[in-house]
């Protein structure tokens, strides 16, 4: 018969200054841990949730984001005209053709430059995006110096608040909306007329083409019909791969760098848990003894010390899951490494977050209480007994 659970958290009670600090030491590597996954989680989900599966995005060919691309107007007009693009209730075809320019903003407050996507719409531009709405203001008037502005833009930059002016490419904008866009990029945007930014800054050409399939089993149809055209050296995606494949390389470096700081404050963490879970074999001989007196075997000894150590991992765990749940709340902003503009994001905590934060937590136990665990178990008989 085994030792039962009760003797296990018993011990850790009896000690609880030993088993808290041991366990905060655990805690705070269980943290960085869960904060990585969290942050890489939240910035993919913001670029994934900027896209939606019935949209197509069409890129010139080895373009890797809209930065990049460039489709004349010739193209775009063939694009624009594929019989698979829904139409509204209006009979207008959902479809767009859009450009996308950089452009540098002073921050609010310290006045450092940071850049931001001035994204070129056409009137059809926000039917394609269900998630954006105008959350204050109105939309702009097409061929005006009119800008809608991101609801993360608006709080971060001088002049992108509602009712004020900027000025870039030597004409003055004025902010005439605010876009409500939730967790998407979008909110990290600036809308302004195709026609008139094209102008403004002496280009000819769309930086991708937009459209919504009638009906979405009809994308690879359309791929193929696109991308073999002779006249159109283009790319076809699902704008919830594009948008995808633009969080990957910054989502895994992230991911990466974070993983190998908490790897290096794993250790630490493990060797604490080890130290403690050898202070309780020595002060605990007599006891060890006596359960072997009992009738115990070794492998009960074992279960139970490694039993006691996982525990301190689970406490762990449990410290740790309140201020990670706190990140919840916290947005950031990064540069995306695809477009070079300013991203923000917030933290995600997700099941698989917490069930892997979990086993790492547990597992850091298990394996700093192995050893004492089985110093414990090969404790002679008599010595201990002698202990006792």
């Amino acid at each position: 018969m085994p030792i039962p659970l009760s003797y296990s958290y018993r011990n850790l009670l009896a000690r609880r200054l030993t088993t808290f600090l041991t366990a905060l030491g655990m805690a705070l590597v269980v943290f960085v841990f869960a904060a990585v996954l969290m942050l890489s989680e939240g910035l993919r989900r913001t670029l994934v949730a900027t896209g939606s599966f019935d949209n197509v995005v069409v890129l010139r060919a080895g373009s890797e984001s809209e930065v990049q691309s460039a489709i004349d107007r010739t193209q775009a007009g063939i694009i624009l005209a594929q019989p698979e693009a829904a139409v509204d209730q209006e009979g207008r075809q959902m479809a767009a053709a859009e450009a996308i320019v950089l452009i540098n903003l002073p921050r609010r407050g310290s006045g450092m430059p940071g850049n931001v996507i001035i994204r070129g719409v056409q009137p059809g531009s926000p039917e394609l995006r269900r998630e954006v709405r105008i959350g204050a203001g109105r939309f702009l008037k097409p061929g005006s110096n009119e800008i809608v502005a991101g609801s993360q833009i608006a709080k971060r930059y001088q002049g992108a608040g509602l009712g004020e002016t900027m000025r870039f490419a030597m004409r003055e904008w004025r902010v005439v909306g605010i876009l409500e866009a939730g967790n998407t990029g979008f909110a990290s945007e600036l809308w302004a007329d195709v026609e008139t930014l094209l102008a403004a800054f002496r280009r000819t050409g769309f930086s991708s083409v937009i459209l919504r399939l009638r009906d979405p089993g009809a994308f690879e149809a359309l791929k193929a019909r696109l991308e073999s055209d002779p006249r159109l050296p283009v790319q076809v995606l699902r704008e919830v791969q594009f948008y995808e494949n633009q969080s990957k390389r910054l989502a895994t470096f992230i991911r990466l760098l974070g993983l190998a700081l908490t790897g290096i404050f794993g250790i630490g963490a493990i060797l604490g848990a080890m130290v403690t879970m050898y202070a309780q074999v020595g002060a605990r001989v007599s006891e060890i003894g006596t359960l072997r007196a009992l009738g115990f075997k070794r492998h009960h000894i074992l279960a139970a010390f490694l039993l006691e150590s996982m525990l301190l991992g689970f406490l762990g765990w449990g410290l740790a899951l309140v201020p990670a749940a706190l990140l919840n709340f916290i947005t950031l902003s990064t540069l995306n490494w695809s477009s070079f503009a300013e991203l923000s994001f917030k933290f995600a905590l997700t099941p698989g977050i917490l069930v892997k934060s979990l086993l790492f937590g547990v597992g850091m136990g298990l394996v700093g209480g192995f050893l004492p665990a089985l110093k414990a178990a090969r404790l002679p008989l008599l010595e201990a007994l002698r202990a006792a």
